[in-house]
């Protein structure tokens, strides 16, 4: 296939692309390329190169910033997936958009159902959510891909963070009270990868299996890579930020398995070998 990967100079895009080289005609597109807030460059873009698939991974992801800039996070995560949305319908291509744990409350105490409902707190949170509208609306061979605390080798990450503070500090504080599952770029890729070859349009939930809290991240982070640091929980009130986080945004991946694809390995797993890849 002809597969385009939007944002392919981003941490997930640049993984997908790795991923897909070899299997794939693969065409990264960055800001430079593929301006998504520019209808008449998605449509020109893709009528060119007529992909049978896009990798829908452009977003603007600073999700505090996001809190005073609302209006370029809804251009870039709301209105540019409407503009991929319809230049894929337009040419029959499949469209696999990357949205976030953040649709949700975070209120929740039981892990996610595909089908819970959505009621984002932050600008990023409801920008990525009416992305998800439009994908599914427009492109009538759409997926949906709601994933949890992404790192891998590309770009800015918590684990990276937490490395080289390991390396400056003797002790930190990380907060303990929000509950998630990390996701490394590479199994996110390979599900996105399995998940475009397939015809089983919808939403779905991918991470890596499990789930902690930060604070228990951090210490799991510097437990596999050797690093003695004294870590200890402290609470959101303790660092608080302009954008609220979710409580709880562990999401149930039970639709992985009943759709026929193999569920993620578990995150400490997948941590190990991010860290021996480093």
């Amino acid at each position: 296939m002809k597969v385009v990967v939007t944002g392919g100079s981003g941490q997930l895009g640049k993984e997908v692309m790795l991923v897909l080289q070899g299997k794939h005609e693969v065409y990264g597109l960055g800001r430079q390329e593929l301006n998504v807030a520019d209808p008449q460059q998605c449509k020109e873009v893709l009528d060119r190169i007529r992909p049978q698939a896009i990798i829908h991974c452009a977003a603007y992801t600073a999700v505090d910033k996001a809190e005073t800039d609302s209006e370029q996070a809804y251009l870039v995560n709301a209105t540019g997936t409407k503009h991929i949305a319809a230049a894929a319908e337009s040419i029959g291509a499949k469209l696999c958009y990357i949205s976030t744990d953040y649709v949700f409350d975070g209120e929740g105490t039981a892990p996610y159902r595909v089908s819970a409902p959505t009621q984002p707190r932050s600008v990023y949170g409801q920008s990525k959510l009416l992305g998800e509208h439009y994908a599914r609306k427009l492109c009538t061979k759409a997926f949906v891909v709601r994933t949890s605390w992404v790192y891998g080798l590309h770009g800015a990450n918590f684990v990276k963070t937490m490395l080289k503070l390991g390396q400056e500090k003797d002790s930190l504080k990380v907060v303990n009270d929000q509950i998630g599952s990390p996701t490394y770029t590479r199994d996110l890729a390979m599900f996105l990868l399995e998940l475009i070859e397939s015809d089983r349009y919808g939403v779905y939930h991918a991470s890596n299996s499990g789930s902690c809290s930060w604070y228990e991240f951090a210490s799991a982070i510097f437990e596999e890579a050797g690093i003695n640091v004294q870590v200890e929980p402290c609470s959101t009130a303790e660092f608080p930020r302009p954008a609220p986080r979710p409580k709880y945004s562990v999401m149930d991946l039970s639709d992985l398995g009943s759709n026929g694809f193999q569920p993620m390995r578990p995150w400490r797993e997948a941590l190990r070998c991010f860290l021996q890849s480093l």
